[in-house]
């Protein structure tokens, strides 16, 4: 299993501590980052390929040292964001796809291949020509999944992936990430996502406050919420 360490991590946002004096070591397959707007989770998950920068400490993958090594790390760490509309940025659902591979200087057919079966996987063949635009909210998060598993990365971290969508669509993620075989981190509001997960964080103030497995972690969460 792929190894995120967080070592006496912080980061300053102007004049504002958001991550604050993080050490964390995750191995486990699935794990949850939970805790109220401003808590510092997004800002931790980020931390995980490069998107933001501690300004204190540093953060490995796989031993690599993200600010120093972050093309590398993000070759092994996939990224999806809250807005899916924020990751596309091709015009047809396909094209999407296939951008991500570029830097990856494949042969043409096997660039193709692997775009098929991602698309074959998340069962966007049908809408393979379609602008992607057009898609529902739920069709677009799925795309944005896509592209970003194509290029078959060893970590997956989401950031609040199901918050703009619907409770159907948001189970068909919850399934999806199911089947990965990838390590997943998922910072999310919708805490029945993370009840099957390996481990939750709970994050307060920029700091963890609750680390444990998600009964006793999402309790924690909840009584500092109640």
């Amino acid at each position: 299993m792929t190894e995120i360490v967080f070592e006496g991590v912080s980061h300053d946002f102007g004049d504002e501590r958001v991550v604050d004096d993080v050490s964390l070591v995750l191995r486990e397959r699935r794990i949850g980052i939970v805790g109220a707007n401003g808590s510092g989770k997004s800002t931790l998950a980020r931390m995980v390929n490069g998107l933001v920068a501690p300004t204190v400490g540093r953060v490995l993958v796989d031993g690599l040292d993200v600010s120093r090594r972050a093309r590398d790390v993000r070759r092994r760490v996939g990224f999806v964001f809250t807005n899916a509309d924020n990751q596309i940025v091709m015009p047809t659902v396909r094209e999407d796809i296939a951008f991500t591979l570029r830097r990856h200087r494949l042969e043409k057919a096997d660039a193709a291949a692997r775009v098929d079966a991602v698309l074959e996987r998340f069962g966007l063949t049908d809408l393979a020509d379609r602008p992607a635009h057009r898609l529902s909210g739920g069709q677009k998060q799925l795309l944005a999944i896509a592209a970003v598993l194509v290029a078959r990365p060893e970590i997956v971290v989401a950031d609040e992936p199901t918050t703009l969508l619907d409770a159907r669509n948001a189970r068909l993620i919850a399934a999806h990430f199911a089947g990965l075989e990838q390590q997943l981190v998922v910072v999310s509001h919708q805490l029945e996502l993370l009840e099957d997960f390996d481990r939750v964080i709970v994050m307060e103030g920029g700091r963890v406050v609750a680390d444990d497995v998600p009964g006793i972690a999402l309790d924690a969460y909840r009584a500092r919420i109640a």
